[in-house]
């Protein structure tokens, strides 16, 4: 099954490290206002969601979103969430641990697209 998004091993490690300092987290693909377009991790429920937001998937257990006006840009893409040394987005929880994530992506293939239509 092709899936919308995804996480390298290194997202998936500090993933769990901030889920043991802070619990249970979600993602919200920043639009580029504050700190550029930039996968942002918050507490789970830090974020309040809206009709406006489109959940692409889950990556190590915690739900993935994106506005539905960016989602129509990257629709055609899958999203890779890596990391990368570096400071996060100030509102980003992986601020403090000098690293960042980071939105890599690719084109879907044809058969993913259809796949992804049904």
């Amino acid at each position: 099954m092709t899936e919308r998004v995804i996480a390298t091993d290194a997202a998936l490690e500090l993933m769990e490290l901030l889920r043991k300092k802070h619990g249970p987290l979600m993602f919200h693909q920043s639009g580029g206002c504050c700190d550029g377009s930039s996968p942002m991790c918050y507490p789970d429920g830090e974020l309040i969601i809206g009709n406006q937001d489109v959940l692409l998937g889950h990556i190590g257990g915690a739900p993935f979103y994106m506005h539905k006006n960016q989602f129509e840009y990257w629709r055609h893409t899958q999203l890779i969430i890596d990391v990368v040394d570096g400071r996060g987005g100030m509102f980003s929880l992986e601020g403090v641990e000098g690293k960042r994530f980071l939105t890599r992506s690719r084109a879907f293939t044809a058969e993913e697209n259809k796949e992804l239509q049904v």
